[in-house]
């Protein structure tokens, strides 16, 4: 369980990055940006849920 926090704590710094560059307005701005945001969203909502069972699964 401890690896998937470190995993999730990675992914969310991952997304304020992402939304760091997008606000930014930079003109090199990869068109794949909102696909990457929205991964990087569904990986966090995935490790929350995952880590949530393991806590429960752990009781």
């Amino acid at each position: 369980m401890h690896k998937m926090k470190v995993a999730l704590k990675e992914l969310r710094e991952t997304s304020i990055n992402l939304k760091i560059t997008q606000r930014k307005g930079f003109r090199t701005l990869p068109e794949n940006l909102p696909v990457a945001l929205e991964e990087v969203n569904e990986l966090i909502s995935i490790f929350v849920k995952s880590i949530q069972t393991a806590k429960k699964n752990l009781e």
